[in-house]
């Protein structure tokens, strides 16, 4: 297998399960793991922002 064949294979999508055993995880798994969390927590956040001012939006407009 040539070196073109393996960069075209799909990259293993990291996946985290809350509670996971932790051991066998490198180092620099770790660190991937936790910047992914860290996204993921940025876009709940930017979510919730979006749903609260969408909600706080339709209540002036049912109050007025």
């Amino acid at each position: 297998m040539d070196r073109d064949e393996t960069d075209a294979r799909p990259k293993r999508r990291l996946a985290h399960e809350i509670g996971q055993d932790l051991d066998a995880i490198s180092v620099d798994e770790l660190g991937e793991r936790v910047r992914l969390l860290e996204q993921e927590i940025e876009r709940l956040k930017a979510e919730s922002r979006r749903k609260l001012a969408s909600r706080e939006a339709a209540g002036a407009f049912f109050t007025s």
